[in-house]
């Protein structure tokens, strides 16, 4: 049992004892380490949701409120008297973590835990190394994360990196969470805006043209998007070229999308590889309509209606904020809300989640509260394990982004150019990997950082600082303990901890790394994280400034500190894997 299990078994307990209602109650860590290690708003639970005429029916269940003890009237009339009578009885339980327990404010209960704590969190950091912080939320599930479906004939780009980001944390987090997770990814690859590249392709170097640069892809798919745009003459052959991929008709348009496609693919994952993902399986959106489209029609009339030579779904009247929309067009296509039907199914038949979990733009909130609505009356386990993760959109110094139009900086060239600055500030000319591994660490953290679903301006100069909030501070300062240990070594000082001395701020910090951990788990929330991991590096640079860490003079504080920092340092990797973030040893 963890301290924190431990002190919310005993405020549980103590409530029972008390006669309180039962309440739903928080432990937390305090802002302010002075007031403590944890924090109960317990006793604000028994009184602030309920009036003191409620509190007295409660009561009046078993014994009359008039009647009953002088003492107990009183406990239930004031905050600080029940607050009071719960930090004796925890008092009279004697656990032996507790320093003191003092009464604040209206009546929150403060915990300080003893300096011998902390010597033994400061051992189990070391013994637990990359297990410290694990949680067992989602032990023995299985948990699907789909994440970075690109978009067939169209570069990555820097707005890519915002939903890779976000999933590949997600997928870290997950897997700290003890849950068995695979990972999945959705490419679109037939659409009316492929048949448009296709269009182009075809007309510029024929069926025999063989892809060797993404580039000519993206130019492609833009050029086509312009040129079915400004020129109705166009619409009848793209449309053709679309009937034709959709039905798999031989022709030289499905030869030349096919070797695209084989294409495409091979450069999404060497872009991923490097941003460090992986996928365990693909499904693609070609086949999601064909069985979407087979679902909804099997759903007719019972869920889904006609409507003008249509197929749409019409929400309940209950649910205003609900849209109709169409999931098989007049034409007799899957839309992509039919597409997302098939997903759905074609996920929980081949993959068979405890949870799946998927995560796109911000601006298909509307989409899928329909899609998932329409899914519940089908399959409700579709319904009740799916989580939509949104994220906001990203502008690069202030420039937004429109991939359909052209104009996007693509990830390779992002992160080529954030590395080129990262080796300029590097006091040590870093090599070249080092500098690309900075800079996937800038352009992650200012993502995730951010809430999901809030937009985001990414600035290489602000987002490299070695110094502010930024990734490459994280990473600095996990290099700088590993130079501390190095030098160490040198010296034949090895860490070891005094468990006379006082806890440091520094000790209290790393105690609350689990928390955040549950807490970005059970809320799928990565900026927990982040900033847990600035305040942890904050804490420590300061713990660094005003200690002599290495001392060879004093070679048993020396290794004091050096236990201290070496905690620290497991703490902080296993942070920034969480961010899905490197940890160097050397910057």
């Amino acid at each position: 049992m963890t301290i924190q299990e431990k002190l919310h078994s005993a405020i549980s307990e103590a409530l029972k004892n008390l006669g309180a209602p039962d309440v739903s109650f928080s432990l937390e860590h305090p802002k302010n380490l002075s007031h403590g290690d944890f924090m109960t708003n317990a006793v604000l639970k028994v009184f602030g949701p309920v009036t003191h005429g409620q509190i007295k029916t409660h009561f009046e269940k078993n014994v009359t409120w008039t009647v009953w003890p002088a003492n107990l009237r009183e406990r239930f009339n004031n905050p600080k008297v029940l607050a009071e009578d719960i930090k004796k009885f925890i008092e009279e339980a004697n656990i032996s973590e507790i320093e003191k327990i003092e009464i604040a404010g209206p009546g929150f209960l403060n915990f300080k835990l003893k300096d011998s704590f902390f010597a033994e969190l400061n051992k189990s950091i070391f013994v637990q190394g990359e297990e410290f912080g694990k949680s067992h939320v989602h032990a023995g599930k299985k948990i699907l994360a789909e994440h970075s479906s690109p978009n067939l004939f169209k570069p990555f780009h820097i707005g890519h990196m915002m939903n890779n980001a976000i999933g590949e944390s997600l997928v870290q987090i997950m897997k700290f969470s003890g849950a068995d997770v695979s990972t999945m990814s959705f490419p679109s690859d037939i659409s009316l805006g492929v048949a448009k590249a296709v269009f182009v392709l075809l007309e510029k170097f024929g069926a025999d043209f063989i892809p060797t640069e993404i580039s000519v892809l993206g130019d492609a798919y833009v050029e086509g998007t312009k040129r079915y745009d400004d020129d109705e003459s166009v619409h009848e052959r793209v449309k053709e070229i679309a009937d034709n991929l959709y039905s798999e008709i031989a022709s030289p348009e499905l030869s030349i999308f096919e070797k695209c496609k084989t294409f495409n693919i091979v450069y999404f994952e060497s872009v991923t590889e490097k941003l460090g993902s992986h996928f365990d399986s693909y499904i693609y959106e070609s086949e999601a309509g064909v069985d979407g489209k087979k679902i909804v029609e099997e759903n007719t009339p019972n869920v889904f209606t006609k409507s003008e030579g249509a197929t749409v779904y019409i929400p309940d009247e209950s649910q205003k904020n609900l849209n109709t929309l169409v999931f098989i067009n007049s034409q007799g296509n899957p839309t992509y809300e039919a597409k997302d039907i098939g997903l759905l199914d074609l996920k929980f038949s081949r993959i068979n989640p405890d949870l799946s979990l998927f995560v796109t733009d911000h601006h298909q909130i509307p989409h899928f509260d329909v899609v998932l609505d329409a899914a519940g009356k089908i399959n409700k386990t579709w319904k009740e394990k799916s989580v939509h993760i949104p994220h906001g959109r990203m502008s690069f110094k202030g420039q937004k982004m429109s991939s359909r139009l052209g104009g996007v900086p693509l990830a390779t060239e992002i992160i080529e150019t954030v590395a080129d600055e990262a080796m300029e500030k590097s006091e040590k000319n870093s090599d070249r990997a080092t500098a690309e591994m900075i800079a996937i660490a800038a352009i992650k953290f200012s993502i995730l950082r951010t809430k999901p679903g809030q937009n985001i301006n990414f600035d290489p100069e602000t987002s490299l600082s070695f110094e502010g909030d930024s990734g490459p501070y994280l990473q600095y300062t996990h290099a700088r303990i590993s130079s501390l240990i190095e030098k160490a070594a040198t010296l034949g000082i090895s860490p070891s901890y005094k468990s006379s001395e006082p806890a440091t701020d520094l000790e209290r910090v790393t105690l609350q790394f689990s928390t955040v951990v549950e807490n970005a788990i059970t809320e799928y929330a990565p900026q927990h994280i982040v900033t847990y991991l600035l305040e942890l590096a904050r804490t420590f640079n300061s713990f660094y400034g005003a200690n002599k860490i290495i001392d060879e003079a004093d070679t048993e504080t020396s290794a004091h500190r050096l236990a201290i920092a070496s905690a620290t340092q497991v703490v902080l990797k296993n942070g920034l894997k969480l961010l899905g973030i490197k940890a160097p040893e050397k910057m």
